[in-house]
């Protein structure tokens, strides 16, 4: 009995590190067609949001169904409602690259992003892709250090973000409204991916050690 509830925490796990991977492509599909404005590009991202969504319910069912048939210990216990939280985080980071893939196709045929913001937005995105991976990582291997890590990570997106108004609010903004619109939009987008990439990572931690991290 016991290692048929193992087998199933593992596979939870398992399902959780697929909704990782499906949240970082969806990211980098998501810039990519924002930065090429490719239209078929982010309908697939709009599109493929759906197998997130369905993961999700997938692994909500299988942890109330472990809840209410097993009678886990106080670590198990931390796994299973650990999950629960970690799956809404996911599911909304997917949402966040849906949100990106929609300005993208909203502006089709020109592209979204001005050249003079195109260096800040590749590596807002590029941040937020590492940290999605390093939360992969996180959950696969239970990693602490990795947890702490992603903190400093996060503090480089914080950055770039402030950086992105400077360019808004500055007198040199010569792109119109519009394009300050989906600037200030899509830095929030990836701002709140790596948010939830923290929180995330938080998690982990608290599921390993049993307490919440104080980090400063």
């Amino acid at each position: 009995m016991r290692e048929a509830f193992s087998e199933q925490l593992d596979s939870i796990r398992d399902d959780l590190i697929q909704m990782a991977q499906l949240v970082r492509a969806a990211v980098a599909a998501g810039t990519e067609a924002l930065l090429e404005g490719d239209a078929a590009k982010a309908e697939r991202v709009i599109s493929d949001d759906a197998r997130i969504d369905a993961l999700r319910e997938k692994l909500e069912e299988r942890s109330f169904e472990v809840l209410s048939l097993q009678n886990p210990v106080a670590g198990d216990l931390r796994m299973l409602v650990a999950s629960l939280r970690m799956v809404s985080e996911f599911e909304r980071m997917g949402d966040l690259a849906v949100h990106v893939a929609k300005i993208a196709r909203l502006r089709v045929p020109e592209v979204a992003v001005p050249e003079g913001v195109v260096p800040t937005i590749e590596r807002m995105a590029a941040v937020a892709e590492v940290m999605v991976a390093k939360v992969e990582h996180i959950i696969a291997a239970n990693d602490i250090s990795a947890a702490e890590e992603l903190e400093f990570i996060d503090q480089e997106m914080d950055k770039l973000r402030r950086n992105s108004f400077r360019e808004l609010l500055g007198s040199d903004w010569k792109y119109g409204v519009e394009p300050a619109v989906d600037i200030a939009l899509l830095g929030r987008y990836y701002e709140r991916i790596a948010d939830h990439a923290v929180s995330i990572a938080r998690r982990v931690v608290f599921l390993v050690t049993g307490e919440h991290p104080q980090y400063a």
